[in-house]
């Protein structure tokens, strides 16, 4: 459910039982109640009180009435949550919005309501309603908050009916319960020249085609609905039919990003570590080329893309973009270490020809890699060769540690095969290194490319 959208159908409570399991409801006054109705009433028999009978009776009855009172309004109590936004960037907050109506003739008891959350979400959220009359409804509402990337449920709401008398209390569960996607941080990169744009697409494109003419334009038969305007007047004379311009569709470039999340590629956890780091900034590369107009997907080293395998994996145009955003965005939410010790599968999702960056090696690769041993590094240095424009972000475990490495030898090795690669020290601000990359001299056997 997204922001400004209708509560979402919470249901009526579950009935986990019928009068037996109400019965168990009852408190210690209620069961009190009981055992001295029945006492007095055994008493009036045995003494032949006829006024002690009637007080029995009456011990006996009120905490009965309040049992059947209560079975009957935790089914004519409904609920709906409303959760504005669904999905929230790390260290954002979302507002849980609960909406209590009472669609009976009689009005309620004591309420407490209480939302079930996980614990990363903060405390437990509990509110208490004196009263709702006869119709009435009330709205109460809470936020929450996590630092820490994923996918947490909301729910089942739980419901606490008491009578006046505090001689009843029964719990139910709501069935229905909502989802909030924990989505990585991201920050705005700056527009830097990068390789790997394809030709014919953009402003150059333009340019081409209206240095072209129309002597370059295919026409096709006119159909019914399109525009008079694009009526080709000298294919229509040669051909003796009514014959319209085609729309000129221009290539779109296309990036792959690649995070490796290889569990031994990385060391520590939580918000600040260096893998952690990688899923953000993978997810700002994402977001930013495809503000870019680029068809983009993700891949991680286990050969898996997203958003699918239609088109080589990648993204289309226009909604499909968003919807394809979206889908990255969530799989990088839930995103964890692969139990994989190599790049193999991703080197294959790269070179491979059917998820290839595009003919004739058009396209943009941006890798984010953990540690890289001599093995990988020359996996990592294969996958270049298919790709018009490769930058690689390198986190290396024991420069985040502040120990001597060698991530400077693997460094210049991914340059020496046509690499722009750069080595991410701990808390690195993602958007210089991008600046950095984007300033860095062409590798070789790459060629200058478009505006990213």
């Amino acid at each position: 459910m997204g922001a400004g959208a209708p509560y979402g159908a919470g249901g009526q409570v579950r009935d986990p039982g019928g009068l037996r399991a109400s019965l168990a409801g009852l408190t210690t006054r209620g069961r009190s109640f009981l055992a001295a109705g029945t006492a007095a009433a055994g008493c009036a028999y045995v003494l032949g009180q006829g006024q002690l009978l009637r007080v029995g009776l009456l011990l006996v009855v009120l905490p009965l009435i309040c049992v059947l009172t209560l079975h009957r309004t935790r089914h004519r109590v409904t609920a709906d949550r409303r959760l504005t936004p669904p999905r929230v960037p790390a260290g954002g907050e979302a507002r849980v919005q609960l909406r209590l109506e009472n669609v009976s003739r009689i009005p309620t008891g004591l309420l407490m309501l209480q939302d079930r959350v996980p614990y990363v979400l903060g405390p437990r959220p509990r509110f208490v309603l004196d009263r709702v009359e006869a119709g009435g409804r009330r709205e109460v509402s809470y936020r929450v908050r996590s630092d820490l990337r994923g996918r947490y449920p909301l729910g089942p709401l739980q419901l606490r009916l008491t009578d006046p008398f505090g001689l009843v209390e029964l719990t139910r569960s709501f069935s229905a319960y909502d989802t909030l996607t924990v989505v990585p941080r991201t920050e705005p990169l700056p527009p830097v020249r990068m390789t790997g744009e394809a030709n014919g697409y953009g402003e150059g494109t333009r340019r081409s085609l209206a240095l072209a003419g129309d002597d370059d334009v295919i026409p096709r038969t006119y159909r019914r609905g399109d525009d008079l305007r694009r009526v080709h007047w000298r294919s229509t004379a040669r051909y003796g039919e009514l014959m319209v311009r085609r729309e000129e569709t221009p290539q779109r470039s296309k990036a792959t990003v690649l995070l490796d999340t290889r569990g031994g590629a990385y060391e520590g956890a939580g918000p600040d570590s260096a893998f952690e780091w990688a899923v953000s900034a993978a997810a700002s590369t994402v977001l930013h080329v495809l503000e870019q107009g680029f068809s983009v997907r993700l891949l991680t080293d286990t050969g898996d893309s997203v958003p699918g395998e239609g088109a080589g994996g990648f993204s289309s145009g226009g909604q499909e973009s968003a919807e394809a955003a979206g889908l990255m965005m969530d799989t990088l939410a839930v995103v964890g270490h692969s139990q994989g010790s190599g790049l193999a599968r991703a080197c294959e999702a790269v070179r491979g020809a059917g998820a290839g960056l595009g003919s004739g090696g058009d396209g943009l690769l941006v890798a984010f890699f953990g540690d890289l041993d001599d093995v990988q590094t020359e996996m990592a240095a294969r996958m270049r060769q298919r790709s018009a424009g490769a930058v690689a972000f390198v986190l290396d475990s024991a420069t985040w540690a502040g120990e001597p490495s060698r991530v400077e030898e693997r460094l210049r090795r991914l340059r020496d095969a046509g690499w722009t690669a750069l080595a991410v020290p701990p808390g690195a601000a993602f958007a210089d290194l991008w600046r950095q990359a984007g300033n860095a001299p062409v590798s070789t056997g790459t060629t200058p490319g478009g505006l990213v």
